[in-house]
Parts: structure tokens; C-alpha cells; sequence
């Protein structure tokens, strides 16, 4: 009677077995889904004339607000244009070169070390040159691609009296492809503002 009991217990479980392991061999049909991001509606565009006793005048945004830099180093003329929708702040620093030349060349070569500060993690750097005439405004500016902290800098210049650099950064993790879309519709406001650039005498 035990024989019988094994017999019919090795018989049973050979059976079984093939069931059992029939859902394990199945394929799996799901796939991992592509990474999400939050939807960004953008303002409409539409600019001010900016104009605050300073030594520069421009065309901003009127959804962008306009504080003063409160950095312990920072000096009179020294703002920060704020886009507190995007978590994006473009750091403007004003320095009066009084036709120094050494001190015009250190200023350039600090811009241009700042920028390259930024190699490690960016995977590409062009420079395009600014230059308008009219307005005497020159300068050098800088795309930077990658999961980069800043993705864009420049500096303009008379080459005689005045010099100001900007620089853009986000209060979030340096992601490319989740800030694209938020940096072009910026650098669209930048352009405006670069074009409308003027010194004051």
C-alpha cells in the first residue's frame, strides 16, 4: 500500500509539474515607459522696455520679474532677470572698464574661463560673436549643451567703457531633456534682449 502511495504521489507531481511551470515560461508583455515630465505651458510672448538707471537699457519680458543680485560680492547694476514659473534665474554682473585694457582682457578671459569651467559635464560649446555696430555692442556668446549647470552665457561690451556678462541657471537638477523646451523659449528672449542692448554715455 505505501508503493502504491509513492507511486500515485511521483505520478501526480509529474503531471503537475508542466501546469505549474506553464506561467513561467510565458512571455512578459509589458515594456518599461519612457520617462515623463510635467506639461509646460509657455506665456505668450510680449517684451517691456527695461530701464533702470544703470548704464544698459533692454527689452525683457513682462512675464519675467527683475531683482536686485543680493550676493555678497555683488555691485551696483548687478541684477537677476527671474523666470519663477521655470525656476530659471539669467545673473547679470555690470563692471565699468574705464578704458582699462587689462582689466577689459581680464574680465573677457574670466567670462571665457567660466564658461569652459563647465567641460565635465557638457557635451559641446559654441561660441558665436555679437556684434552691433549701431549700438556699439560686442560680445561672445556661448551655447552650452549637456546636462551642464548653465546652458547659455554671454558677455557684451563697448571695448572702452562698459562690460556686462549673463549667465542662465535652473534651481533643478541639470537635465537637458527635460529643460530643452523651457531654454529655447528663453533664448528667444534673449536674443530680444541682446538685439534691443544699448549703453548709456
Amino acid at each position: 500500500m505505501r508503493f502504491k502511495n509513492i507511486f500515485f504521489n511521483w505520478w501526480a507531481l509529474l503531471i503537475a509539474a508542466p501546469i505549474l511551470l506553464l506561467p513561467a515560461c510565458k512571455e512578459s508583455t509589458s515594456t518599461p515607459k519612457p520617462r515623463g515630465y510635467h506639461r509646460i505651458d509657455f506665456p505668450k510672448k510680449a517684451y517691456k522696455h527695461f530701464d533702470e538707471g544703470c548704464k544698459y537699457s533692454f527689452d525683457i519680458p513682462v512675464y519675467a520679474k527683475v531683482a536686485t543680485d543680493n550676493a555678497a560680492d555683488a555691485q551696483s547694476c548687478w541684477i537677476n532677470i527671474e523666470y519663477p514659473q521655470f525656476n530659471g534665474k539669467l545673473h547679470l554682473s555690470y563692471h565699468d572698464i574705464n578704458n582699462d585694457k587689462k582689466k577689459f582682457n581680464a574680465l573677457a578671459e574670466d567670462s571665457r574661463s567660466l564658461v569652459f569651467k563647465h567641460t565635465i559635464k557638457a557635451t559641446s560649446i559654441d561660441e558665436s560673436v555679437i556684434k552691433n555696430e549701431a549700438n556699439k555692442v560686442y560680445g561672445t556668446y556661448y551655447s552650452i549643451d549637456g546636462n551642464a549647470a548653465s546652458s547659455l552665457q554671454f558677455y557684451l561690451t563697448d571695448s572702452s567703457k562698459h562690460f556686462l556678462r549673463a549667465a542662465l541657471y535652473f534651481r533643478s537638477e541639470p537635465r537637458l531633456d527635460s529643460i530643452q523646451p523651457v531654454l529655447d523659449f528663453i533664448k528667444k528672449d534673449v536674443d530680444v534682449m541682446i538685439k534691443t542692448f544699448k549703453w548709456k554715455q
